[in-house]
């Protein structure tokens, strides 16, 4: 075992095989700048793999159950218009239409208890998952993760060829799948918070944050596409896929600057732990400490430190949003009059995807915006704040034309998705490096699985109600909604009254004006 003694340079055999490969190749040491660029592109494809895989699910649902809506991508898209909502559509199969046990007449509810459960594990399981990657090496973790997802995405397939109609058989390894899932988030978080500063940390991860939105059209892309060949292929696939990328995650991620014995080369996206970064009150400041302690923190100490608690809380109703769309877009679209008219299932899947490019933006804008701002409660707030009149409107004018219908949409998707991918990516990274754990770098992947794993919770809640509540009134599901937006964003009220008090006082302080007795009580 090295001894801690040791320069980076000599501890080569730390790195990831890819990485010394790389180097022999280029016969020189890779770059500072390089290593950052490596581990976006890994992190990208790692989780774009891991939606892929979770959005599978969503799209064979039609042929599990003929009685669920079709919301697969088709392209070309075609705009298809119906007489009536589209009801029962039959899917048929050489075994016959559905898939026992999911095709009775509660193959609905089955299909939803499976959702819940995947999601319920998958919550649970972000906890436990964000304690273990701060003790363990991420690389490894993140490894084991992903190929234990693909082996269970794809065991729900072989039940296709297994003949496999026991509805515990795909509980089970549903609910396993979402546990293996929880492992990617915490992880992915932690490694891109490891490698990048605060200065452009919210540009940088809400482009990032991208691959959400790449998963998701992809997986459904993947899983149409082989949808005609047996369902099972559709689960199978992805499996593959996302097992492969492992591998390249196991032989390409270096988890940190230390790990590969990067230098910083000093501009303003260095690595938080080399330059002693810390986030203060009432977020982001300016206090560093050198002093790297490495003790893992607890699940306890984690949620004590400041903005924590507030932030998962914001996230418990923001996700309950965001997956409530996720879930019953499509839906809603098809059973809802446009020009007095209503689209097929086809159509309605097909237009449902605005929400999610709606949602990139979003992301890209709050993280550029808090980034300028220097202010991640104000733009998070402010955001949620927007939701609520841009849900009225989709809501109150959507079914005027398929043209207002879409820009409604995707105006509700950068509201709603700009500050769920923050507090998730720049605001996680930020408060698993804040000031109070005095250059402790080891609580990023507990910070991100408290703040995830309740907004998870949320996004299992919120579809849930919605299924309930949606048959009597869909007015009433977009009320929950827009109550919920309201109080994610009453939720940081105390945060962003201590950014504006910050901002205030340094402008004041640079403007250089005031007697020093108002600048002493300023600084109190």
């Amino acid at each position: 075992m090295a001894s801690l003694s040791e320069s980076p340079a000599e501890r080569s055999y730390s790195k990831p095989l890819g990485i010394q490969f790389l180097e022999y190749i280029k016969k020189a040491k890779l770059s500072y700048t390089t290593h950052q660029a490596i581990v976006l592109i890994v992190t990208f494809l790692a989780y774009s793999s891991y939606h892929a895989t979770r959005k599978t699910t969503s799209i064979v649902k039609s042929a599990l159950d003929p009685q669920s809506s079709d919301v697969s991508l088709k392209f070309p898209w075609r705009i298809t218009y119906l007489s009536a909502p589209a009801e029962s559509k039959r899917f048929s199969w050489v075994l016959g239409d559905g898939w026992a046990p999911f095709n009775g007449s509660d193959g609905t509810a089955l299909l939803g208890e499976l959702d819940v459960a995947f999601l319920a594990v998958y919550a649970l399981g972000m906890y436990f998952s964000g304690h273990l990657g701060d003790r363990m090496n991420l690389r490894y973790f993140l490894t084991v993760g992903m190929v234990g997802t693909g082996l269970f995405t794809s065991l729900f397939g072989v039940g296709y060829w297994a003949k496999m109609h026991s509805f515990y058989y795909f509980l089970i390894v549903q609910m396993i799948a979402g546990l293996f899932q929880s492992t990617g988030w915490p992880s992915v978080v932690a490694v891109v918070g490891n490698w990048f500063g605060k200065k452009k940390r919210g540009l940088i991860m809400g482009i990032w944050n991208a691959h959400t939105s790449v998963g998701n059209i992809t997986g459904s892309l993947i899983a149409s596409a082989l949808l005609s060949y047996g369902w099972g292929w559709s689960f199978v696939v992805p499996g593959l896929l996302i097992a492969f990328i492992g591998m390249v995650v196991f032989l390409f991620l270096p988890v940190s600057p230390e790990s590969v014995g990067a230098d910083s080369e000093e501009d303003e996206v260095g690595s938080p732990r080399k330059n002693g970064e810390g986030v203060s009150e009432p977020l982001l400041g300016s206090e560093s400490d050198t002093e790297l302690k490495e003790k893992p923190v607890g699940f306890i100490e984690a949620w004590k430190i400041p903005g924590v608690a507030p932030f998962a809380f914001c996230l418990f109703f923001s996700k309950l949003v965001a997956y409530t769309f996720l879930y019953w877009l499509p839906y809603y679209i098809s059973h809802t009059a446009i020009e007095g008219k209503y689209l097929s299932n086809d159509t309605a899947g097909n237009l449902s995807t605005f929400f999610d490019v709606g949602g990139v933006l979003g992301g890209i804008l709050a993280g550029h915006i808090s980034d300028r701002l220097d202010a991640r409660a104000i733009t998070a707030a402010t955001f949620m704040y927007c939701a609520i009149p841009a849900l009225y409107f989709y809501r109150c004018y959507g079914h005027i034309s398929l043209v207002m219908n879409v820009a409604l949409m995707f105006i509700c998707g950068t509201f709603v998705n700009g500050p769920y991918a923050l507090i998730t990516t720049a605001v996680s990274a930020d408060l698993g490096t804040h000031s109070s754990l005095k250059g402790n770098s080891k609580a990023l992947a507990t910070v991100t699985a408290i703040i995830d794993g309740t907004g998870s919770v949320g996004a299992a809640i919120g579809p849930l109600l919605t299924g309930y509540i949606s048959a009597e009134s869909w007015s009433a599901v977009f009320t929950m909604l827009m109550g919920a937006a309201l109080i994610a964003g009453l939720l940081l009220t105390r945060l962003v009254v201590a950014e504006v008090a910050a901002r205030i006082s340094e402008s004041r302080s640079q403007g250089g004006t005031q007697p020093t007795s108002e600048g002493g009580e300023l600084d109190v």
